[in-house]
């Protein structure tokens, strides 16, 4: 067992949860993550190499009340081949003397050496910059000299070390006894149904999967988190969300916000649909999250010497502020309206002519209606064969007459109609969310509220006499006056419609004029589009040291 006593050594101070727990077990669950098996457990112990209050116990049957100190492995901390080895490498050091190191981790880099993991580690790291930390030097575990407590290898963030095992020892008991405040910062799919809340759910080993971890009925670990949405992206796509852990069980955050519907972005074993999901995105999103969006944002403990509170924060990495600031860039989203005849159509066609996204719904709904139309089609399995044409598109004539005969039937057909629109405008904006403006034409939007559900984000309406409206235009389409009241009738008064628009373009003069009033539009939304991301980019840098302030201020932060 020398070589084993070399390799391996652990030190836990048990929980009142864990209170009637076989020692065995104890340490199976907590070494499972290092790839510990069941077998090595109990030959450990059975040696006398588990140790419970300083006194070694041979039976793994052996129960646990709570609160003991436990350790299991060799207390031999000779230098030897399979001491963690020091490598070069860089560290983001915040806080440093001879007693505590804290670092900022960056994602990718494993806490500790561990069976499974073959590539350079923080410890590896530490031992580089500081020789003393060593097992043979400072009396500390040689495979793990250093670790207090452990971040998962693509969370990022704060996590201190210490440099000798007196520090160990004082700042584990802090730790176990939950005497140190951490706060994390997380990117979550969705929006909680509450703006803040309590997570109390035990965790334990996954039932089938057994490198995850899961919320469980029976044998799960008492676990407690607090969470406070702190902003959410358009359309409800996702969340930055504060956690704060008064429990430091294995994948805690992970596991209780997928726990409560809304995973972690980027993590695949807590939110396997939404990741997959995620990474079909048709924009540059799906490519934003290719870890779990975590951060270890705010740590606040006892110095284990001067016994003087040492609170530090982070700001978040570069990978977490583009993926927020990128769902925030988004197409700023336009919708055109005004009156029957005022001119939509040409705008959408000016702005089509300068190779802008331009939807419209008159455009939509010929298609719909169109013999293969998936509008035709329920309007077929509906009403039958009456509004419909040989080659099954719908009949026009004969579906408009009914809509103006019936206003029953009218709001039956609209009912239908109107949310494949809607869906085929969503379709178009998603499909260019990347660009800093899409336009979309949609004559009722107003009338919908669409305004007002967060479909667009700006409203634009084209005014135009109604002389010119009634009298020119109609004829160039072909309306004769009856028609054009009808449909006026369906809509807004022209003053309420033109009313709840952000910008009016004039439709007074010929087709160069409304060019014009187009391009303003244009410059306009492209204005506003890119004050709204540079007024986002300030929030966001401001938002980090207000956050470390709230917290500072507040016993417990969530």
């Amino acid at each position: 067992m020398a070589e084993d006593k070399k390799m391996s050594f652990w030190e836990r101070i048990a929980q009142p949860s864990d209170n009637g727990d076989r020692l065995d077990k104890f340490w199976a669950r907590e070494l499972a993550d290092d790839g510990v098996s069941r077998g090595r457990v109990k030959a450990w112990i059975e040696s006398g190499q588990a140790v419970v209050d300083g006194k070694p116990v041979t039976k793994g049957k052996y129960r646990l009340s709570g609160h003991e100190v436990l350790s299991i492995g060799a207390a031999d901390n000779e230098a030897g081949d399979n001491a963690a080895q020091a490598l070069p490498g860089d560290l983001d050091v915040v806080f440093e003397d001879d007693h505590v190191v804290v670092v900022d981790k960056a994602a990718g880099l494993t806490t500790h050496p561990a069976p499974t993991e073959t590539g350079p580690t923080l410890v590896n790291y530490l031992l580089h910059h500081y020789p003393d930390i060593a097992g043979d030097i400072s009396g500390m575990d040689g495979q793990r000299p250093g670790i207090v407590h452990r971040l998962d290898k693509d969370t990022t963030g704060l996590i201190a070390t210490v440099r000798t095992e007196a520090d160990r020892l004082k700042l584990a008991s802090d730790f176990a006894e939950r005497r140190v405040q951490k706060v994390y910062l997380a990117i979550v799919h969705g929006c909680p149904d509450k703006p803040k809340g309590v997570i109390e759910a035990p965790i334990g080993r996954h039932p089938t999967m057994k490198t995850r971890m899961a919320v469980v009925e029976k044998g799960g670990r008492e676990s407690k988190s607090d969470y406070r949405v702190l902003w959410t992206g358009p359309r409800g796509l996702a969340s930055l969300v504060a956690v704060r852990i008064h429990t430091g069980r294995t994948h805690q955050i992970r596991v209780h916000m997928a726990h409560i519907g809304h995973p972690l972005l980027g993590d695949g074993p807590y939110g396997a649909r939404q990741y997959a999901e995620w990474g079909r995105r048709p924009d540059r999103l799906a490519e934003l999250a290719p870890r779990q969006m975590l951060h270890a944002f705010y740590l606040s403990f006892t110095h284990p010497e001067s016994g003087e509170d040492v609170t530090l924060w982070s700001r978040p990495p570069e990978d977490f502020r583009t993926l927020l600031s990128a769902m925030t860039e988004e197409c700023l989203r336009v919708g055109i309206v005004g009156m029957p005849g005022s001119g939509k159509s040409s705008v959408i066609n000016t702005l089509r002519e300068k190779d802008l996204p331009a939807f419209s719904a008159d455009e939509a709904v010929a298609e719909l209606y169109g013999p293969d139309g998936d509008g035709a089609a329920m309007i077929r399995q509906r009403f039958g064969g009456k509004y419909s044409l040989n080659d099954g598109a719908v009949d026009k004539p004969a579906l408009f007459k009914g809509m103006c005969e019936s206003e029953n039937f009218r709001r039956e057909v609209m009912d239908m109609i109107h949310p494949m629109v809607r869906h085929a405008c969503e379709e178009s904006f998603l499909t260019n969310r990347d660009v800093p403006v899409a336009f979309a034409e949609i004559p009722l939007l107003l009338e919908g509220g669409l305004h007002e559900s967060g479909h667009v984000d700006l409203v634009a309406g084209v005014k135009c006499p109604e002389e010119k409206r009634t009298g020119e235009f109609r004829e160039q389409r072909g309306l004769d006056e009856k028609t054009l009241a009808v449909f006026d009738s369906w809509q807004w008064p022209a003053e309420k419609k033109l009313a709840a628009c952000d910008l009016l373009l004039d439709n007074d003069g010929g087709l160069d004029k409304l060019a014009s009033e187009a391009e303003r539009l244009q410059q306009w939304a492209a204005e506003r589009s890119q004050k709204r991301n540079e007024d986002f980019a300030v929030w966001m840098e401001n938002l980090w040291p207000k956050l470390a302030e709230e917290f500072g201020q507040e016993e417990e932060p969530a």
